[in-house]
């Protein structure tokens, strides 16, 4: 079996107009990786630490390899991703190795 991968992002937009267009084009590119979002901004609070983002979005994908190539797909990158640059103040994206369970 393997191990699901998650794509944690933190995000501050500024513009939100613009970047709408981003979200109404994400989830498909998202979904040909066998992606599926689990957190799309909503309520959060930090019960730890210092960190407090301003919005917080995680995608679940089948394996480590899907979520890469998700990330790295031309359709992402040429199409995409382009149109939230210039919306947010700051973007940070980690993908990580989930934990295999068993079935």
């Amino acid at each position: 079996m393997t191990a699901p991968a998650y794509i944690i992002v933190e995000m501050h937009i500024t513009d939100m107009e613009q970047y709408k267009q981003y979200m109404a084009q994400a989830p498909a590119t998202v979904r040909a990786f066998g992606g599926e979002y689990i957190v799309r901004g909503g309520r959060h609070e930090t019960l730890e630490g210092d960190w407090n983002p301003h919005r917080v979005a995680m995608l679940r994908f089948p394996s480590y390899e899907q979520a890469k190539a998700f990330y790295e797909t031309g359709d992402y990158v040429a199409r995409v991703k382009p149109l939230r640059q210039g919306a947010t103040a700051y973007f940070n994206m980690v993908l990580v190795e989930g934990v295999e369970t068993p079935v």
